[in-house]
């Protein structure tokens, strides 16, 4: 079976300057880039979850996201089932 090759619209020599760049950068700062793209990730979904669900209140809401970031079984474990028109 053949994939098809990727997009991407990053040259070669962008691509490896980016990654000379990473290589030289203080670990602490490539957790705070992660840190924020999983903070901008949450916000995004959450934004998601409120245009869905308009009114719902802000507790149903992290339900729902907590069942986006941790697969529905876990979070139905962990923070109780999604309770469905209530």
């Amino acid at each position: 079976m053949t994939h098809p090759a990727p997009i991407c619209d990053t040259s070669p020599e962008a691509e490896a300057l980016q990654s000379e760049l990473y290589r030289r950068m203080p670990a602490r700062r490539k957790i705070e880039l992660v840190d924020d793209a999983i903070r901008t990730s949450r916000h995004l979904a959450m934004m998601g979850l409120q245009s869905r669900h308009p009114g719902e209140p802000l507790t149903k809401l992290r339900r729902r996201l907590a069942g986006l970031v941790l697969g529905e079984e876990i979070a139905a474990r962990v923070y109780g089932p999604l309770e469905l028109g209530a």
